[in-house]
């Protein structure tokens, strides 16, 4: 079973974070407000998927360099859906979005993965609960 890979250790040398979400900082609007940067979303063997622009979902490379930071999610606790189909079903819907950095950006991504798997018994993350796991729970590579 796919899930089985939560002992897969981070990697940051291969940029390998497997069930994680990953934080890098945006180029000087966070050195302006260094509580702002861009996130994504890690399969079970730790590749990074991140929304990165308008139509157009990274994967295996981060828009804005390696992550500097990471959550590291309890795959235990997201059972509503497999872990890497629900990264691929947010990959579809947000390869075929617009992106805005106010309303529709690279923490919607992460949280309609969330919400797809039910992390936490929960189906109703938004950008503004990924961004406070971002600051809250987060630990520097």
């Amino acid at each position: 079973e796919k899930n089985n890979r939560s002992t897969t250790k981070i990697d940051s040398v291969m940029q390998r974070y497997p069930f994680c979400i990953v934080w890098t900082p945006l180029p000087l609007i966070s050195a302006l407000l260094p509580f702002i940067g861009h996130t994504g979303i890690c399969s079970t063997d730790g590749i990074i998927h991140d929304f990165a622009g308008p139509y157009y979902v990274s994967v295996d490379q981060m828009a804005f360099g390696n992550p500097t930071k990471y959550v590291r999610i309890d795959h235990n606790k997201a059972k509503a859906m497999d872990w890497d189909t629900a990264i691929a079903k947010g990959d579809d819907r947000y390869n075929q979005e617009m992106h805005n950095l106010c309303c529709n950006n690279c923490h919607s991504h992460v949280a309609y993965v969330l919400n797809l798997v039910g992390y936490r018994g929960k189906k109703t993350y938004t950008m503004f609960q990924v961004w406070w796991m971002c600051i809250w729970e987060s630990h520097y590579v």
